[in-house]
């Protein structure tokens, strides 16, 4: 997984009713855009970091 600030990461909940959460990256650790993210979620504007699973991809960002 590569990703750029800006772009936002979007994590697939792992159950059925599950929501999906969302947040855009404000930070990224290393040049080649691999994890971990700094993520800011939409829902609460929390920033935290993250190493996304299997039910996580990125959305790119128009840089």
């Amino acid at each position: 997984m590569q990703a750029a600030v800006g772009d936002h990461l979007v994590v697939m909940g792992q159950h059925v009713g599950d929501h999906v959460r969302d947040g855009e990256i404000i930070e990224v650790s290393h040049p080649d855009g691999s994890p971990p993210y700094l993520v800011r979620w939409s829902d609460s504007d929390h920033e935290s970091l993250i190493f996304p699973g299997p039910d996580a991809h990125i959305e790119p960002a128009d840089h």
